[in-house]
């Protein structure tokens, strides 16, 4: 069995700073797509009814359209409608959490954070053992109708794409773009997938490297590969059960649907690095919904030659923690791709220095809109490859209002700081130019 060809998920490329050399791409202008509709902007925050503690990646979408984003780690949120859409009700959804339905005419505007309460929805477990269930028998329904319950159109998605880096705990690059998605049908291969930047920005803090700089590939290509229902191969196919033990674990509701919770791990003989996690899948109609799941990091060895593409010598680089998330919204019947999340903290040691760095790595991207409609395959020349550096595909960040009308992932508080302190950064290096 292989793994998933570019389940890396996260490659690195470690090279010493004074070879690093810097590139700016220029990105296409923004257009909006209706110049003479009014957009407005609602903000909001997502909570547990009972605890009051913020909900994360909640699922925020206007119903009866394809515009949607995703709650920060603050449980935050930040969605732009056309004025003539405010009459529509924006649809919240959390796994195990009553979905909630808020019309948008009773939320305020011009910045004021709605507080939007989510009631859990235990489900009482004499549902769902009504006659023993097999695990390994749900999941072969999901593989078996992957066909039948996610889209056979091409779609044209847009997305918002953000990935960091950390050293120990100081942000020391961001980068973030809107980015277009074409989206095969699923009968399809991914390869058949594509995606082109089409307006970003970036932020780095190369003296915190210290002396490497990290440079990530992929980008929105890499959270394309997270998309479980197409890119079956290590976690999805009949052939790839039998290195897994499955295991229900529970029933709960997402999106107003029961779902079963499943377990998965790999075996104990298998010696290839594979997954663990959770697979939750509807009970009605065995769609995969949403996955949480991680890399089996034991073997440091195996785990190192598969995450890191290149480093300098006298270096030693492990992966501690690598993390993913998957979740699809559901329109008509059909599931489709709508946001995916990866995080992967290394241990960076140098031969003869006493301390340890830990850096970490986080790419997120939400799906904010979506048609079917004239959808045009990207032409080669377009697509942004598996080994592109997306750093060095967009331009440095100086302008507040840089997003205009495009629904974005509204940045946690660490993240808008890091945001600020390196824009403030870039603007007194470039000041310092000039006066030279």
């Amino acid at each position: 069995m292989k793994t998933i060809r570019y389940l890396s998920l996260i490659a690195l490329l470690l090279l010493p700073v004074f070879t690093a050399s810097t590139v700016y791409a220029g990105v296409s202008p923004e257009k909006k797509k209706n110049p003479q509709e009014t957009v407005l902007t609602f903000k909001g925050k997502v909570v547990d009814s009972e605890t009051r503690a913020p909900l994360v990646f909640v699922s925020v979408a206007v119903k009866e359209t394809n515009v949607a984003t995703v709650t920060n780690i603050d449980g935050e949120f930040s969605i732009k409608v056309y004025e003539t859409q405010v009459s529509k009700n924006l649809e919240v959804s959390f796994l195990g959490y009553t979905n909630k339905i808020v019309p948008l005419e009773e939320l305020r505007e011009d910045g004021y954070r709605n507080v939007i309460e989510l009631t859990p929805a235990p489900i009482p477990i004499k549902e769902i053992i009504v006659k023993p269930i097999d695990p390994e028998h749900i999941v072969r329904n999901a593989i078996g109708r992957i066909g039948r319950n996610y889209s056979n159109e091409a779609n044209l998605m847009t997305a918002f794409y953000r990935e960091t880096i950390r050293k120990n705990r100081t942000y020391v690059s961001i980068g973030e773009a809107v980015v277009e998605i074409f989206k095969a049908p699923y009968a399809n291969d991914i390869r058949f997938d594509g995606a082109r930047i089409y307006k970003g920005r970036k932020g780095s803090d190369v003296e915190r490297m210290d002396t490497v700089l990290f440079k990530l590939q992929g980008g929105p290509v890499t959270m394309l590969q997270l998309d479980l229902a197409k890119n079956t191969e290590s976690i999805l196919t009949m052939d790839a059960m039998q290195y897994y033990d499955y295991s229900l674990t529970t029933v709960i509701e997402i999106d107003g649907m029961p779902h079963y919770v499943i377990s998965f791990k790999q075996k104990p003989h298998v010696d290839m690095p594979l997954f663990m996690g959770y697979l939750y899948i509807a009970t009605d109609s065995y769609a995969l919904t949403e996955a949480e799941f991680g890399f089996n990091l034991e073997d440091k060895a195996a785990a190192s030659s598969i995450f890191i593409k290149k480093k300098p010598l006298g270096m030693e680089v492990t992966p501690e923690i690598a993390s993913y998330r998957t979740k699809y919204r559901e329109q008509d019947g059909k599931w489709y791709f709508a946001y995916s999340r990866a995080e992967v903290k290394f241990k960076v040691n140098w031969k003869r220095k006493l301390f340890n760095t830990f850096y970490t790595t986080m790419s997120e991207m939400a799906i904010t809109d979506r048609t079917n409609e004239e959808v045009i395959k990207f032409a080669g020349k377009e697509k942004l490859k598996y080994s592109d550096v997306f750093s060095e595909k967009v331009s440095a960040f100086t302008d507040p209002a840089f997003w205009g009308d495009y629904n974005v992932i509204e940045p946690d508080q660490s993240i808008e700081s890091a945001i600020r302190r390196l824009s403030r950064k870039l603007k007194f290096s470039d000041r310092d130019d000039l006066e030279k």
